[in-house]
């Protein structure tokens, strides 16, 4: 990406703005929108004191991304539509208060409330013992903080707005993974795109971990939402799941004390390799799809959490290189790539949003298209290869 670039954060060069600002008075105006912004300011008081968030506004829709926590993305806004979902965590935690041994290995939970996170890079699924190493719930590079951001803008054709980060996810005599996470946005647009690449930094060759927890809550989640997912096969994770499973693709209303369930899908793609998944509310008024690279995350999962609003009434749609069962489990069935020393995994996704019928529609409609003639394949119970429940 040519054009106009701006350090925020480098390690390296000794270089940290608690606040930074940049807008059409900086850079010149960006032709697809008159009014558009990077801000970047660092929270203060509480469990947040500390964390670096980094607001992107390209005329249209905004997102807060969190530097301090793994490049994941707090919350959002699409004209008056709010992104994200209401955690009981209510605001972004620093990671040095996040004990990610605590809860028997689920203290990932502790500072789960974004909008998107990753799971990975080592690992990611539910903690145990792998090989005599105890795992954590999701691994850690969601609580490691970047060594380097920055932003980029060019004023070319409609404008782009783009935000990279730098997080390393390395330990003496274990893996040596970094990612450079970038997030691009054309000027005036509803469509967000995500480019990451995990490099071995290492000597060893390192199986990779990886999906995208991308959670959302209303007002696209609500009684009577929709999951669109194009896909050849559907299985439920576990038997509680299955007993859902008629109902996998319909939300009902937040529910105290309600388990969560969890479907895996094996996706239809187009010829480039493509996939779409969609969650509309009832009303077909208001639509969220996330866009994914299958040739890059073969795997997809939908997590339907519908306890009470106090609870966290969330959905999450979920591509990833591998199912989020245990690291021994996928190593197993060979779904996690093998990175040799100096290799490079790139991944990519995209968001894009709509509110109002006739757009909705044209998201529901690319679903169809590549749904076309595949008999989707629903299985009733888990699955052998699939998930551990479906091997028992």
């Amino acid at each position: 990406m040519t054009g106009q670039e701006f350090v925020i954060t480098c390690f390296e060069s000794g270089i940290h703005h608690e606040r930074f600002q940049i807008g059409p008075s900086e850079c010149g105006p960006l032709a697809g929108a008159e009014h558009w912004s990077v801000q970047a300011t660092t929270l203060c008081g509480g469990e947040s004191h500390g964390v670096q968030v980094v607001t992107i506004n390209n005329g249209m829709t905004e997102l807060s991304l969190l530097p301090t926590r793994g490049m994941g993305v707090w919350k959002g806004r699409y004209r008056d539509l709010p992104l994200g979902w209401q955690s009981p965590v209510k605001r972004p935690v620093h990671p040095s208060l996040v004990d990610l041994h605590d809860r028997n290995g689920l203290g990932w939970l502790n500072g789960f409330n974004e909008l998107m996170c990753r799971c990975g890079l080592a690992f990611n699924g539910p903690p145990g013992q792998d090989e005599g190493t105890a795992i954590t719930l999701h691994g850690r590079i969601a609580n490691l903080p970047a060594h380097r951001v920055v932003v980029r803008i060019d004023s070319t054709g409609p404008g782009t707005i783009e935000v990279q980060g730098v997080v390393d996810e390395t330990t003496m005599f274990g893996p040596a993974l970094r990612l450079r996470s970038t997030v691009r946005m054309r000027a005036g647009s509803s469509r967000v795109d995500f480019i990451d690449e995990v490099f071995n930094l290492g000597g060893n060759e390192t199986p990779l971990s990886l999906l995208y927890h991308i959670n959302i809550g209303q007002p696209f989640l609500e009684e009577g939402s929709e999951n669109i997912v194009p896909y050849r096969e559907l299985a439920p994770r576990d038997p509680h799941s299955a007993k859902g499973v008629t109902k996998h693709a319909v939300y009902g209303p937040p529910t105290t004390g309600l388990p969560e369930e969890a479907f895996y899908y094996c996706p239809v793609a187009d010829g480039q390799g493509w996939s779409t998944a969609v969650l509309k509310n009832k009303a077909a008024t208001a639509a969220f799809g996330v866009h994914f690279q299958t040739k890059q995350l073969p795997c997809f999962t939908v997590w339907k959490n519908t306890q009470s609003l106090a609870e966290g009434y969330v959905t999450g749609l979920e591509p990833g290189v591998n199912l989020p069962n245990f690291r021994a489990y996928e190593r197993k069935q060979d779904r996690l790539p093998k990175l040799a020393p100096g290799a490079t995994y790139r991944s990519e996704f995209a968001w894009e949003f709509a509110d109002n019928t006739a757009d909705v529609a044209t998201m529901v409609d690319r679903v169809k298209t590549l749904q076309g003639t595949v008999t989707p394949v629903v299985h009733n119970a888990p699955q052998p290869g699939w998930s551990p429940s479906g091997d028992a």
